[in-house]
């Protein structure tokens, strides 16, 4: 079965990690989480000043994030307890992609962070023959430190449609010559407003979909482009994933070597904190059809 991100998450204390869930209501409860609120250790760019007093400041990136669940407790009926551990056991198991950890800790409902299981400790004593097993934990890595919402923001946008202009018109009248101004039907300037509601910068991804020549998204707040040299026939994607820097046609081959000399490294294209406006353009005999579609969640440290 399939669980989806958060479905498991029912109220505060809960946690879930792929399809394991902690907390009230199950086998597992704990007592302290370590790291989910913390700020993440970071790497500073800040050096001395030659000539004067103090530091120039440099840019502060996150390094992993370490999160910590202590004081677990497994307890179940004495001829299932070796079933509970089990299931502990081959949830938290070491796996090569990292699996969504959701946290609800209060009012402010559940976050999200994607993280791998790196230590499991489950104390093997007189708690097998009681089925109460006191002293477990679990230690989780973040290699992304941000934290996210479980909503997944999906903003479409299609290119610019020109407007039809005037419509002059005669309409005789029996008694007076009359002129109708027909303005046409307003245009489609392909831009789009996103809002990230968190306190951290969060990197979407972006979908370019045929048919289109050239496709390219602009930044108005920050001036970033994303732009490709290629033509996208209808039915092509085009998939930019910022946080991984990676562009792949139809989800498969690599197209990142079509970005155009003015198109900014795919990394650095982020939705700062608040609003962000966006415009789709492409070249200028494009197929109107063609769409861009921006996916993200709310970043939070």
């Amino acid at each position: 079965m399939t669980v989806a991100v958060g479905d498991l998450v029912a109220r505060p204390g809960h946690i879930q990690y792929g399809g394991l869930l902690l907390g009230p209501g199950t086998p597992y409860r704990w007592k302290s989480l370590t790291g989910w609120e913390d700020l993440p250790p970071l790497d500073s760019g800040t050096v001395p000043r030659a000539g004067a007093h103090g530091s120039y400041p440099g840019q502060l990136l996150a390094q992993s994030r370490t999160i910590g669940l202590d004081g677990l407790m497994v307890r179940a009926p004495r001829d299932s307890i070796g079933a509970a551990v089990g299931a502990l056991s081959a949830g938290t198991v070491p796996v090569v992609e990292e699996l969504p950890l959701v946290v609800w800790l209060d009012e402010r409902g559940p976050l999200l962070a994607w993280a791998r299981a790196v230590r499991r400790a489950v104390p093997t004593g007189v708690g097998y023959r009681v089925g109460t097993i006191m002293g477990c934990a679990v230690q989780w890595e973040a290699t992304d430190a941000r934290r996210y919402g479980l909503t997944e923001y999906a903003v479409p946008a299609s290119l610019p449609v020109a407007e039809p202009g005037l419509d002059w018109q005669t309409d005789p009248g029996p008694e007076r010559l009359s002129w109708a101004l027909d303005f046409g039907a307003v245009g489609s300037a392909g831009g789009i407003s996103v809002t990230n509601d968190g306190d951290a910068d969060t990197h979407p991804v972006i979908e370019f979909r045929g048919p289109v020549l050239r496709p390219s998204l602009t930044n108005l707040r920050t001036g970033d482009v994303l732009e490709y040299d290629l033509p996208l026939a209808a039915g092509d994607v085009l998939t930019v994933d910022t946080r991984a820097g990676t562009v792949t046609l139809n989800g498969a081959a690599s197209r990142l070597h079509t970005a155009t000399s003015r198109s900014t490294p795919e990394e650095q294209f982020t939705l700062g904190r608040g609003t962000t406006d966006l415009i789709f353009r492409a070249a200028p005999d494009s197929d109107p059809a063609g769409t861009v579609l921006v996916r993200y969640r709310p970043a939070y440290w």
